[in-house]
């Protein structure tokens, strides 16, 4: 029986909407950002608070924002399709604690996952080598761009206005799941067996 090809699956601005921190940080701060001014990953230089506030804010509003993220469009339908084809690894930088909130949040969305890891940083790459995933999704162009190069596998990062960065050539972007499933769906037969 052929192996099934392993995809590592990042969580947040990947399954959950990339806006979905948005409405919690203008809430508490007083602002009215949208996607499109948020032209970098990292959060602070758009906040009007000191960047060790705005991490303790984070910290301890990270369960709520979890909790009640909402999944990006397609990702449900797109990974349900996939759960009996593919062996679903999502592997994400929240921190381990968070295993319980972030279950919930799955099992309330009905969506079945392989594995879940919560490694606590952004560097996936000891995680989708130790997993051997053939496949990661991702939206953070640098953890796409070290995978894809550390791994030696196929990237798709995910289209936002924080990651229109220069990718190489196995870092394929897409502007959402039913993209990513079309590539997949191509993929995977030009790499048949």
């Amino acid at each position: 029986m052929k192996k099934q090809k392993r995809f590592g699956i990042d969580i947040d601005g990947t399954v959950t909407c990339q806006e979905a921190l948005l409405p919690f940080i203008n809430e508490a701060f007083k602002l009215q950002l949208t996607l499109d001014d948020i032209t970098e990953y990292e959060l602070t230089p758009f906040v009007n608070v000191p960047a060790l506030e705005f991490q303790q804010w984070f910290k301890e509003q990270e369960p709520r924002i979890y909790t009640e993220s909402p999944m990006a469009a397609y990702a449900g339908q797109v990974l349900n399709e996939w759960k009996e084809s593919y062996e679903l690894y999502f592997i994400s930088a929240r921190s381990e604690n968070l295993l319980p909130v972030t279950k919930q949040w799955f099992d309330k969305h009905d969506l079945l996952y392989h594995h879940i890891e919560l490694i606590g940083s952004h560097d996936k790459i000891a995680s989708a080598k130790k997993h051997r995933v053939d496949l990661f999704f991702e939206d953070k162009h640098d953890n796409a761009v070290a995978i894809a190069e550390e791994c030696r596998i196929p990237v798709l990062l995910f289209d936002a206005p924080y990651n229109r960065m220069a990718v190489p050539k196995n870092v394929v972007r897409v502007n959402d799941w039913i993209e990513a499933k079309a590539w997949v769906d191509r993929w995977r037969q030009e790499t048949a067996e």
